[in-house]
């Protein structure tokens, strides 16, 4: 059973970077907007005096904390060199919100995905495609952070994210508000190209290694598969995300 889901999270309203270099980046991109700085407070020397002169030449406030209390909000203990970010993700809400409000017709919903470069470029793509929203869960799957950040060539600040605990949560969800769920399996006698779809849907993307976990896997309506050819088992869930995310663009085209 899941543990009780958190009603609120900053990670429900911001793009959280960490490291010098990709706050200073942040900092000097003038299309993101920037919430606060969190700075250890052991940081000195000209690397942080040159992240506090771009805060304020942003008007970007900078908060002091323990060396511990950063690498706790990053998330990442080895990579934070004290300093992290808040960049507002103007599209990114929760996704109890978004069904309660303006549900989107199409949704992608990541299932234990743990690579960040995969998580990134299925931002990429899900947001070139027109997809309303992409599920990206607080847990077992991989954090919005630096790497799909770099994956997502900076889509990911402006991707239509909706965040929820789980993705177990977030089928039960989607399940209640009306959405079929279709789940990518290299087994199912559908395919993307011949199965009947709705225009309000949602998709569910699997691990890398386990595929659709079972407490997801309850929820599926139906799965479908990307035919294969020499001898070729499946594909990279980044690419199965971009041949199903562009088909669905062409039916709707």
């Amino acid at each position: 059973m899941d543990a009780p889901a958190p009603k609120e999270s900053p990670k429900d309203r911001f793009v959280t970077v960490f490291g010098r270099k990709p706050v200073l980046e942040a900092l000097g991109d003038d299309t993101l907007r920037v919430d606060k700085v969190v700075l250890a407070d052991t940081a000195r020397g000209a690397a942080a005096s040159e992240i506090v002169d771009a805060a304020a030449a942003r008007s970007v406030r900078i908060e002091r904390a323990s060396a511990h209390r950063v690498k706790v909000l990053a998330g990442n203990g080895k990579q934070d060199q004290g300093v992290l970010a808040d960049v507002v993700a103007p599209r990114m809400r929760r996704l109890s919100a978004a069904l309660a409000d303006a549900p989107p017709a199409t949704v992608l919903l990541l299932d234990g995905i743990t690579t960040p470069a995969n998580v990134g470029m299925i931002l990429r793509t899900a947001t070139a495609a027109g997809i309303g929203g992409i599920v990206v869960p607080r847990r077992g799957v991989a954090s919005i952070d630096p790497l799909v950040v770099k994956a997502s060539a900076g889509v990911a600040f402006h991707a239509p994210v909706l965040r929820c605990y789980t993705a177990a949560e977030a089928a039960r969800e989607l399940r209640a508000a009306g959405y079929p769920l279709f789940a990518l399996d290299g087994t199912a006698r559908r395919t993307v190209f011949d199965a009947e779809l709705p225009k309000r849907a949602a998709f569910v993307l699997g691990g890398e290694t386990a595929g659709v976990g079972d407490e997801v896997r309850a929820h599926v309506t139906r799965g479908l598969s990307i035919p294969m050819s020499g001898g070729v088992e499946s594909l990279n869930v980044a690419s199965a995300a971009a041949v199903l995310c562009f088909e669905l663009v062409r039916r709707r085209l």
